[in-house]
């Protein structure tokens, strides 16, 4: 158990100078995950109405649909499963009326392992689900809940909270699980004031987590916990043959810190099968593509496809939610009823070319290269340096939209091939091509042609190796005398605190911190890296010579925010400085010798020691070349 003394001495621990360089990769690279996992989840299709039939016909149908060969291979458990937590020993028992495999005759213990046995002997990998709290979010929020687990308040306490090594050792050890999902509600919803709470049902938990105040949220102790299961996880996986989802929905600063212990990090509330909800799950992860990398994927929730408005009767809307999430590389999780797929819809999942460039080995998410109230365009640069383009629509109507070589960082005297990954039909434009998106189509391209950086990469095209360490922003604090918050939260501009925030005021690509326009002293930049002062960005070198830049405060930033210098670090050691630089005054140009250096380090310092909220500074043009 997370004690307050254990999160104290967390706290006093932390590191002096977080800008100061550390020579390594610090996101995540534990577990199993080099690019982003597929499989099959219960929820979606089942709630927590679950059982081992279910389960097992769906795992035959991955793997008899060819579903599994393309990648989909985790068969993941959902709550619904847990009958109670016994109290004596603190075992947790599984509800043998509905997987009756896990009993054992003669004996009151119960035992997933014949059931994941039977999920490995199919050449899949078999997934539970958890709380970090005391209780479930099954528990705590859906009002038709099966499965209920049952006993006293004590033996419904089936969350990790308290028995973190106990449960894990018991999931990977014994059991034979290979992924673990663990949800954060029941360190949000069971305030002494919920009327579970005052029923009896529950016990009180003080909520470490307010989804509308950041001030309000421990992000300390949150931290911490989950902590305490990458801890637990390696520890009883030494062969690092796991994966490990965080489902806090964006709250609690995670997307500053899950990157570092997760493999699979939720941006989002649950999604629904319905088109704008859809929207906002998507929108919660495409400005984040800084914060996913190989081995730690944002995650805007599992697939609807099949479903409601991505039912049969929508074609059109199904291709596109499965688009869009495979260009930004989310997890490829399907959260349907198997028994009842059909060829339409395994055409969709089975989309070879399609899931290809989620699979893609160099990681990158897809960055968004254009963008209206209706209509999006991304780019993905992919491994050998080719380029996957999607078209995208977010509205009910037709939608007009130019795609120019300059968007996908190609020549645009030269002629640029694309392929259509639905249709297979292929088309060649010089500079910009015009298309008419039909009602929330998507169109998906792979695109050839002459790269207008011919000698390296831009930082911009390869986030998957950008790792924004130190990103500046500021998790504000609360004076608990007056319960308000102290300082305010990097980023606000405008009324609220942006609690989820998703892509608010963090590093971004191609844009600057707050999402405008990369634009210094009045001259904008097409390519970049936009973030705050107070920053620290790690950078992958794969055998490149040198970094470029032009380094700037950015013309969102405020003028009183004070002046900030530029450092560039190589494997540790200093490689170039830049003069002090003010709000208002042109890029300074930035170069160093990379030869030999593995890990780039990028930090943005104020350095006249200015106060309050950091300015938005970019790296404009950053690129490493050969």
């Amino acid at each position: 158990m997370i004690t307050a003394a254990l999160l104290g001495a967390a706290s006093a621990h932390a590191a002096p100078d977080p800008l100061a360089p550390t020579a390594r990769w610090s996101a995540n690279t534990g577990g199993r995950a080099p690019v982003p996992p597929m499989g099959w989840n219960t929820w979606n299709a089942f709630n927590s109405d679950i059982d081992e039939e279910k389960i097992l016909a769906s795992a035959r149908v991955l793997v008899d649909g060819g579903l599994a060969k393309l990648g989909y291979r985790n068969v993941n458990i959902d709550d619904g499963w847990w009958q109670q937590r016994r109290q004596s020993d603190g075992r947790l028992v599984i509800r043998t009326a509905k997987f009756p495999s896990a009993g054992k005759p003669g004996s009151t213990d119960t035992s997933f392992r014949p059931l994941t046995d039977r999920i490995h002997a199919m050449g899949l990998r078999a997934g539970i689900y958890s709380d970090i709290g005391r209780n479930s979010c099954g528990q705590i929020y859906t009002p038709d809940f099966k499965n209920q687990p049952e006993g006293t308040v004590a033996e419904r306490e089936v969350g990790l909270y308290g028995h973190v090594d106990q449960d894990i050792r018991l999931f990977f050890e014994e059991w034979g699980f290979d992924t673990i999902k663990v949800d954060g509600c029941g360190v949000r919803g069971l305030p002494a004031d919920s009327p579970r709470v005052k029923s009896g049902l529950y016990r009180a938990l003080p909520p470490l987590i307010d989804m509308q105040s950041m001030a309000r949220t421990d992000v300390g102790a949150v931290k911490a916990l989950y902590g305490s299961v990458d801890t637990a996880l390696r520890r009883y996986n030494p062969d690092g043959d796991y994966t490990y989802s965080l489902c806090l929905w964006g709250s609690s600063d995670v997307r500053a810190w899950g990157k570092d212990m997760g493999n699979i990090s939720r941006t989002s509330d649950d999604i629904s099968p319905h088109w704008g909800r859809m929207l906002s799950n998507f929108d919660s992860a495409v400005t984040r593509p800084l914060y996913a990398h190989p081995g730690s994927w944002n995650d805007p929730d599992m697939l609807f496809v099949g479903t409601g408005d991505f039912d049969a009767a929508h074609p059109v809307e199904a291709r596109s939610h499965f688009s869009m999430w495979a260009m930004i590389n989310a997890p490829l999780f399907i959260g349907y009823d198997l028994r009842k797929l059909t060829p339409e819809q395994r055409a969709i999942f089975g989309n070879a070319a399609v899931v290809a460039l989620n699979q893609d080995p160099a990681g990158n998410q897809a960055v968004v290269a254009y963008q209206s109230d209706d209509v999006q365009i991304l780019v993905k640069t992919l491994a050998g340096g080719g380029k996957a383009v999607a078209l995208f629509n977010r509205t009910a109507s037709p939608a007009p939209v130019m795609l120019t070589a300059a968007q996908l960082k190609l020549v645009d005297t030269a002629p640029v091939a694309l392929t259509d990954l639905w249709t297979g039909a292929r088309r060649s434009f010089t500079k910009e091509q015009a298309f008419t998106l039909k009602p929330h189509e998507t169109l998906v391209f792979r695109a050839a042609g002459q790269r207008s950086l011919a000698n390296g990469l831009y930082l911009s095209e390869q986030p998957g190796s950008v790792n924004p360490a130190v990103d500046g922003v500021v998790t504000p604090r609360v004076d608990p005398t007056i319960h308000k918050s102290v300082i305010s939260w990097a980023g606000t501009r405008g009324p609220g605190e942006h609690p989820q925030y998703a892509g608010w005021g963090g590093a971004q690509a191609d844009r600057a911190a707050y999402g405008d326009v990369l634009r210094v002293a009045t001259r904008s930049y097409d390519s970049g890296i936009g973030v705050l002062a107070g920053s620290r960005l790690e950078v992958r070198n794969a055998g490149y010579t040198r970094f470029t830049a032009a380094v700037g405060v950015d013309d969102s930033a405020s003028p009183a925010g004070g002046a900030v210098r530029f450092e560039v670090y190589g494997d540790g050691r200093k490689l170039a400085t830049s003069r002090a630089v003010k709000f208002g005054e042109a890029a300074v140009p930035i170069a160093a010798d990379v030869t030999g250096v593995k890990i780039v380090e990028l930090v943005a310092r104020r350095a006249d020691g200015a106060q309050g909220d950091p300015p938005a500074v970019d790296w404009a043009d950053a690129a490493l070349v050969r």
